[in-house]
Parts: structure tokens; sequence; C-alpha cells
């Protein structure tokens, strides 16, 4: 029996907003493993958000499927699908209906802005949760009135937990911040042994046969923040300081779309960079892949590779760390914790530090695992939606450098770090698994159940999405 097992007619019911679970978005990875793991405690109802729904209109019990793949046998999950993130009649329709003990979101606040500004009449009810995957510096203070409504804010980052006490100040008393990192299923990203015959034909079909005795995966998607270019950039640099054969057992594994909307044209940046040169084996990766399958690929490359300007974690990092890789990655955001920069002592740095970033280098103590590539220029970015965020950028020639670094160890050197990055994973220091994840949030819903009331008195927060400021100009021809 699992530690922290109630049954299930005692269970506190939980109503889940987010992507839903069986989608295949960071999102909803991070949603079903968050069920699979709190299903022994809690029962789960999602309104379960995708774009055009095909089951619109369901109630769906996928109790038994949970069932097998959390090892239990009594647990409750419902989803409701729906168009989007829903609406407060959806909202309002579902409390009365499943009579949830607390609201969970996942995901950018700013999808549930209708939800805020109904926050007086939930919290009658129940108190609202709010995981928050995001957030970066400048302190937003355009969130204040989204986190001021939760009344439990759990920080992905340590950054993040930071970020939710600088924007809520003085009102931080009366909320219950904690940091829980994103956690994976260790049990299926994992090292597997060289003559395991899935991954020799994996390999063999990856690679089209060549020779590849060091590879470099990237695994996101191809969107401006993600510096895919930069990436192929880096790459040919490195490359182009070994020689020709070196340079032809090496490989670029970029598993995305080669085309984007909101990315770029990989085909024509590295037709551009690379030409028809065979020295640069770039090798594009856009199936669908199953997350066996995705161990397969981690496991035919050495390394992960993730330069985005901005991150609010990086789970590929998280991946590849458990499948037993090392990583470069772009000193930003949540991706800092996973390099586990630590301060002179060898201290890793807790959400209590309130560090605001290490971009720029105070700190280079890191684990063995990571190679760091620092930022060299810091600008602020925005929408309407988002004013302001912090776009850090390194340079493709430091990237390089570290790509290099990491090949001259060897293969031996470097399959040893990448156990050393899964162990750290699997620690009580880190718990970037699953497992701990779940056990984080029970913890912290336990604790805000145990002593949450309604309040006598509410008050409507106030939440206005920014409107930019348009000057109308009469035009003179």
């Amino acid at each position: 029996m699992k530690k922290g097992y109630i049954p299930k007619d005692q269970r506190k019911k939980i109503l889940l907003l987010c992507d839903d679970m069986r989608t295949h978005s960071g999102i909803g990875t991070v949603a079903k493993e968050v069920v699979l793991h709190t299903a022994h405690h809690f029962n789960w109802t999602q309104l379960g958000a995708a774009i055009d729904h095909p089951e619109v209109g369901k109630r769906l019990d996928i109790s038994q499927d949970t069932n097998q793949e959390s090892g239990i046998d009594d647990a409750q999950v419902l989803i409701y699908p729906s168009n989007g993130y829903g609406n407060p009649d959806i909202l309002r329709q579902l409390i009365k209906q499943e009579k949830p003990d607390a609201i969970f979101i996942i995901t950018d606040p700013r999808y549930w802005d209708w939800l805020f500004k109904i926050e007086d009449e939930i919290r009658k009810t129940c108190p609202i949760i709010y995981l928050n995957i995001w957030d970066d510096y400048p302190a937003p203070k355009y969130n204040e009135a989204f986190y001021e409504s939760c009344d439990l804010l759990m920080g992905i980052s340590k950054q993040t937990v930071n970020i939710n006490k600088l924007v809520l100040g003085e009102k931080v008393k009366d909320k219950i911040i904690s940091y829980v990192p994103h956690g994976l299923n260790h049990k299926v990203y994992k090292p597997l042994e060289k003559d395991n015959k899935e991954l020799v034909d994996f390999r063999s079909q990856l690679f089209s046969g060549k020779d590849i005795e060091f590879a470099l995966l990237f695994n996101s998607r191809n969107i401006r923040r993600k510096q895919i270019p930069d990436t192929i950039f880096a790459y040919k640099i490195a490359m182009d300081k070994l020689s020709k054969e070196q340079a032809k057992k090496c490989a670029l594994v970029l598993h995305t779309q080669p085309v984007d909307n909101n990315g770029t044209d990989l085909n024509a940046v590295v037709e551009m960079l690379c030409g028809d040169d065979d020295r640069y084996n770039i090798i594009f990766s856009n199936n669908r892949f199953t997350v066996e399958q995705m161990n397969l690929l981690y496991n035919c490359t050495d390394a992960q590779i993730l330069l985005t300007s901005n991150e609010g974690w990086g789970l590929s990092l998280t991946e590849a760390m458990l499948a037993g890789n090392p990583i470069i990655a772009n000193v930003t955001g949540g991706m800092q914790d996973q390099m586990r920069f630590s301060d002179e002592k060898g201290i890793w740095f807790t959400p209590d530090d309130m560090i605001p970033s290490n971009h720029t280098g105070a700190y280079k103590n890191c684990g063995p695992w990571a190679f760091p590539v620092f930022p060299t220029s810091r600008s602020i970015q925005g929408s309407p939606q988002t004013p302001y965020i912090w776009d850090d950028r390194c340079q493709p020639e430091d990237a390089a450098e570290q790509i290099l670094n990491l090949y001259n160890l060897g293969k031996e050197e470097i399959k040893k770090r990448g156990l050393l990055a899964r162990d750290w994973c699997l620690s009580d220091e880190a718990g970037f698994t699953a497992k701990k994840q779940g056990e984080r949030v029970i913890e912290n819903i336990d604790k805000l159940l145990s002593t949450w009331k309604p309040r006598d008195r509410y008050h409507v927060i106030p939440v206005i999405s920014p409107q930019p400021k348009v000057t109308t100009h009469n035009l003179i021809y």
C-alpha cells in the first residue's frame, strides 16, 4: 500500500483545470504525473482543455487506466473535455455537481482571467491552488491580482518561488508558497544497455546506419525563444574546429517540426549555414513518439542542448538527465535549478536565498553533468498579455565551446557524468521525479486544507488584462 493511502470514499476531491492530461503537451504531461502519483490520496476531476476538443460534452471515467498506471486499484479520475479553458458557467456547474474541496490550476494564469474575476464566489466554497510553471524577471507586478486570489502557490523553480514572494510583498503572509519542482517518471526515462535490441534498431534507423560516435539532442517546439538557429550555428562552429573525419562522426538531432509559424524555417537555416558539406550531420526527427520511444531517443544521443532565452523549467533537460545524459543549457529561468549552482561552500541554492538569477555567472560551481552557457545580453521583451519579461541571449560561440568541452571528455566520462545527473534527480535533495513531486503536492494541499476556512467577508479583486494604449491618427492623403 502506498504511503499516504486514503480509501476512496474518504479522500478529498480536487478539481484540476489545465490541458487534458491525455495530451502530449508539457502541461498535459505534468498534470498526468501529478494525478498518477496522488490518486491514492485524492480523487480527481479535470476540466480537460484542448483546441477543438473532439470529446466535448462527454464525461470520461479514466479510473481504470489510472489504476493500471499508478499501481492502485481504487482510483477515481474523471475528465470533462473542454474547447479551450472553459468559462464561468461551466465552472459553476462543475462546482455544483462535483463539490470539489479545492480547485487546482496549472499553466499561465491569463488563461483563467474569467475565473479570477469570480474568485469571491469560488472561495466561499473551496480554496484556489496554482502550480506556477513560469515567471521570469523583472518581477511581473501585472500578475499580482492572480497571485492574491490564490491560497496556495507552488513554484516549479526557486526563481518562481522568489518572484511570487516579491510580487505579493506584505500579502505573502496570508499565503502558502512552496517549492514544487517538476518531476518525471524515472522508471520510463532511464539508461539502457548498449546492446538493447530496441535501442540498436532505433539508433540504426535514426542515424541511417552511419557510424555516429557523438550526438547532441535538441527536443522542444520550434518557437523563437528556443533559439534553435543559434543552436545549429553553435554546432557548426564546434564542428569547424574538429577535423572533417571527426565531425562526420558527430550529429545534431533536432526533434522538432522543421517549420513552425511560431518559429522559423529550420531547413533554410541549415542550408544557409551548412550548405551541402557532408561534415555536418544535422538530423530532423519530427515523428510523434511515445514516452518509451523518447527514452530510446535520449539513449541514442550523448547530451541534451537547450539555449532558450527564457524558460520556466525545461522538461527535456529533466528527461535527458533521468535517461543518464549531461546537459548544455543557457543560464536562465528554471534551467538553473537543474544545473545545481551552489555557493562557495557547495550548498545548493534554496528558495529562501532570494538570488534573482545567476545569469551573470556570479557563481560558477555547478553539477558535473551541467555545461552552462552564460548569457551575454539581456533585453526586455513583451506582448499585450505579458507586458515585460527578460530575454537572456547567449553567444553561439560560447555554446560551441561547451559542446567541444563535452566532446573532449570522451564517451566514458560523458556517460559517467550523465549517470551522476540521474542520481541527483533521484536524490531527496533535488527530487525531480514524479513520485517526489506527488509527495510534495500532497504535503502542500493537506497543509492548506487542514487550516483553510471560507472567509466571512470577500472582496472582488479586479483582474484587468493589460490593454495597449492606442493613439488615433488622422491620416492625410
